[in-house]
């Protein structure tokens, strides 16, 4: 008879699985932006340009955000700060003086510097400090708008080009020829780029002149209290006008509507006959 073996029970070593955390990223705090040591001019506002202005060196104060308070200002010649919480020892108080509404800062007096373009409660409102670099770049972008507007209304049609200048001039542009019409465009183009860029852009506008012209032709015809648009052949009622709008305004968003396409279609041939 056969002898059962005994069977050995082997130990299965355990692993261990090591957990890695992922190290959490460090917050960056944004760097303050550092001043910039250099000569400063500053600017009285306006057109007047006395011989001498002063302006006001102390009891002057400033909203400090991080600690949240008001903080007392003064412009001392013997201190590093101007700040009165930061003052150390005795206090010379200096004028600030405008000679023919100017102000020279060498670079030296970063203190006064400071004071004027980061502090002083009347920057940008009484004085302002010249910075060509920003005013270049100001410069620029109005020079790239009138460009842009000039080619715009270089490249226009005439129906646009009188709705747009009917928006400044009024009913006196159906008066003009088609040269009188272009120029004025192009100086108008010229002296306010922003708005005849906006312009340009509004379907409404051509519309609205649209609307003008079929009035002025007498296809439709405004009431007397403009609260109705009518046929000029027989004061049928086109369209109402709804409270507290412009009626030339509202035609011409209604024009846009399913009924208001069609009456648009029916003037717009009768102009053309």
């Amino acid at each position: 008879m056969a002898k059962k073996q005994k069977t050995k029970e082997v130990e299965v070593p355990v692993v261990e699985t090591l957990v890695v955390e992922t190290p959490k990223p460090k917050k960056v705090e944004p760097a303050e932006p550092k001043w910039e040591i250099k000569d400063r001019v500053y600017y009285l506002k306006g057109l007047k340009k006395p011989l001498s202005y002063m302006i006001k060196s102390t009891n002057v104060y400033y909203f400090d955000e991080e600690k949240g308070y008001e903080r007392e200002l003064k412009y001392c010649s013997n201190q590093k700060t101007c700040f009165v919480d930061e003052m150390l020892g005795d206090q010379r108080l200096e004028h600030i003086v405008f000679r023919n509404g100017v102000l020279f800062v060498e670079r030296e007096k970063t203190v006064l510097q400071k004071f004027l373009s980061l502090y002083h409660p009347h920057r940008d409102k009484l004085f302002y400090e010249d910075k060509p670099v920003e005013n270049a770049a100001q410069e620029i972008e109005i020079l790239e708008l009138e460009a842009d507007a000039i080619l715009a209304a270089r490249n226009m049609d005439i129906d646009m080009a009188e709705a747009i200048l009917r928006v400044e001039k009024g009913s006196s542009v159906s008066k003009l020829s088609s040269k009188e019409l272009k120029r004025d465009l192009l100086i108008f183009a010229r002296q306010n780029p922003i708005l005849f860029l906006e312009l340009a852009t509004d379907d409404n506008v051509q519309l609205r002149n649209f609307g003008i012209k079929a009035t002025e032709l007498g296809i439709i015809k405004l009431s007397n209290d403009q609260r109705n648009f009518l046929w000029g052949s027989n004061d049928r009622v086109v369209m109402t006008v709804p409270f507290d709008e412009h009626p030339y305004t509202a035609l011409a968003h209604w024009f846009k509507t399913d009924e208001g396409m069609e009456i648009y279609a029916n003037i717009e041939k009768r102009l053309n006959s």
